[in-house]
């Protein structure tokens, strides 16, 4: 059967494959090279051993570099809120001048004091007067910065309040002599106008100003208190003063209204005197408030008031003395009756 298939007519050349000279030829070189590498080949030489990387460079670091933009930023020109006024500058840089120029004349002031006691400046009275000056009075110097625009306002109100009351005197002698006028009142008027200019002018100094300005001084709760507590009345008496009741000591709104249509002038004379109390009347109030609402930031409180009232108290020569006098007379008296006992 193998005749069968066979292809009687074919060349036997041509149905193999490699009878090609060429694929003999590669075919023979191939094995050639393959048997000489493997019989070559020794495993246990240095040569064949696996060699390692060579070790790569890193790269050097190179700064950063930006490239420039090619278009130029616009040009800088100040806006109106940008300029600082000079103006202003300058007020400021014054009034720091000023604060340092304060300061260092105070510390002159309290170093020369510390050597030399402070000589009593106020009221200024001439040297020919046999009464000499009997407070020190030097705001700048005594009183702290934040306080002595306050504290002056309070000197100037006691300056107006004196003015006041020394031409309540003049007036309640118009209203006196006028003939328009009851002379009952008006004497009465007269006569406690005198007695309240001799008497509130240096008791409004002594009990509400001086307080007031030893309590900005030296923080005093205790004077706080005492010109909270004056100041208070101060203000009512201005409120009465201001109304010029007759036979109470002042002329004001009621009785110059009564006059001024039959007399002017003394009618005149009598409400500008009430006016001036009626304002004030109303400085008071507003000092009132004001001076609590720095009372109110130093810290004082009225358990510090009692604790300087005591101390002053026990501190106060006059009162040891007192203290002191009465301890003796009662040991004295009670020796007394011991020995009297004793003898029957």
């Amino acid at each position: 059967m193998a005749d069968f298939d066979s292809n009687p007519f074919a060349d036997p050349q041509e149905s193999n494959p490699f009878a090609d000279a060429a694929v003999r030829q590669a075919a023979s070189s191939n094995r050639q090279t393959t048997t000489t590498g493997a019989a070559d080949f020794n495993p246990f030489e240095d040569k064949n051993k696996t060699q390692p990387a060579p070790p790569v460079a890193a790269p050097q670091p190179q700064p950063a570099v930006l490239n420039p933009t090619p278009d130029p930023p616009p040009a800088y020109s100040p806006s109106g809120e940008q300029k600082l006024p000079t103006d202003d500058l300058k007020k400021r840089q014054e009034e720091l001048e000023k604060k340092a120029a304060e300061l260092q004349r105070r510390e002159h002031e309290l170093r020369n004091n510390q050597f030399n006691a402070r000589e009593n400046n106020w009221p200024p009275l001439p040297k020919c007067c046999p009464v000499g000056p009997c407070f020190y009075q030097d705001i700048s110097v005594d009183i702290p910065h934040e306080f002595q625009r306050t504290t002056r306002f309070l000197f100037y109100i006691w300056m107006i309040h004196a003015i006041a009351m020394f031409l309540n005197v003049p007036g309640s002698l118009a209203y006196f002599v006028s003939k328009e006028s009851d002379s009952s009142d008006s004497g009465v008027t007269f006569g406690l106008s005198i007695l309240f200019f001799v008497l509130f002018t240096p008791c409004s100094f002594i009990c509400w100003f001086r307080p007031v300005y030893k309590a900005f001084r030296s923080d005093s709760s205790f004077n706080f208190f005492l010109f909270f507590f004056v100041m208070f009345f101060q203000c009512i008496a201005h409120i009465i003063q201001c109304l010029g009741i007759p036979s109470w000591g002042s002329v004001g709104w009621i009785s110059g209204l009564k006059l001024v249509g039959k007399d002017p002038v003394v009618g005149t004379i009598m409400l500008v005197i009430g006016f001036i109390f009626s304002v004030l009347a109303v400085a008071d109030a507003i000092l009132l408030i004001r001076v609590h609402r720095l009372y109110r930031s130093t810290g004082a409180s009225f358990q510090k008031a009692q604790a300087e009232f005591s101390t002053g108290v026990m501190k106060n020569e006059a009162v040891q003395n007192a203290a002191s006098q009465a301890g003796q007379a009662a040991v004295r008296g009670a020796t007394q009756e011991a020995m009297g006992g004793n003898k029957y």
